[in-house]
């Protein structure tokens, strides 16, 4: 039953990233919210798919998407279990056209993100999974069982992921305790995915995020053997706790990674 539900899931992903590709092999407007980031067309189409696929699921679940994120914290803080969607994260790199983008949704159930889908529809490639169904699959033409790396013994041979339009100081503080590791940059929440992989060791999100721009990647890396952690306290990340849906830092990596205090 899960299982079945998931892939419905999987679907309407799949079709939102086929509505994006469609914006993507065009010329399209852009226009920016009041926090200045930029919103396209294919965001909003990309969100109309999902809130209507999601609603229309015989599984009845409230959904939270960067697109609606005006829902009253009364009413939202009541939710026990909700979808929370984010339906092109990466909006910068879809308007450069480097396909670092993805569509994702998360199953929420008490702040755990369970299972999540991360759809890449430019790479064409999905991330799905979590502690819901126990494993977590990269899907391009068939599913593969993904898991985390294993951590170099020594101070070398690190690979660490950051992100393609935010890299900071506090990120650059961060990889100095490494003997000259490996930095992959990447956008959107494929970096934790690469972490998922095994790909990469680390992603240090030593910058602003939001709950929607993690939690599916979140829910797969944990699928994976992974954590996602609160730089500060070590504790996982949760969701749908306050008002304010911004995320603290935060470390992305394998479960048995200890963590150096943050910069």
């Amino acid at each position: 039953m899960q299982q079945a539900l998931y892939e419905q899931v999987i679907a309407i992903a799949s079709a939102a990233g086929d509505e994006i590709m469609g914006v993507y092999q065009r010329d399209f407007g852009i226009e920016h919210k009041a926090d200045n980031s930029p919103l396209t067309e294919a965001d909003l189409a990309a969100h109309a798919i999902i809130e209507n696929g999601l609603r229309s699921l015989s599984v009845k679940l409230p959904v939270l998407s960067e697109e609606s994120a005006d829902i009253d914290w009364g009413t939202r803080k009541d939710w026990s279990e909700y979808w929370l969607v984010d339906p092109l994260d990466g909006t910068k790199e879809f308007i450069k056209k480097n396909g670092e983008f993805t569509v994702n949704i998360a199953h929420i159930i008490d702040g755990v993100p369970v299972w999540g889908v991360v759809v890449a529809p430019a790479l064409g490639v999905t991330y799905h999974g979590g502690t819901a169904i126990g494993k977590s699959f990269k899907r391009d033409i068939d599913d593969k069982v993904i898991e985390v790396a294993d951590l170099p013994v020594e101070n070398t041979g690190w690979c660490i992921v950051g992100s393609r339009s935010h890299q900071s100081d506090e990120f650059l503080e961060f990889v100095r305790q490494f003997d000259n590791p490996a930095i992959t940059s990447m956008g959107s929440s494929l970096k934790i995915c690469l972490v998922a992989t095994g790909e990469a060791h680390l992603y240090p999100r030593l910058g602003l995020t939001s709950e929607w721009d993690t939690a599916a990647a979140h829910a797969v890396l944990n699928g994976a053997g992974g954590k996602l952690v609160v730089m500060d306290s070590g504790k996982p990340l949760a969701y749908n706790q306050e008002e304010n849906i911004l995320n603290p830092f935060f470390l992305a990596a394998p479960l048995n990674y200890k963590a150096s205090p943050s910069p």
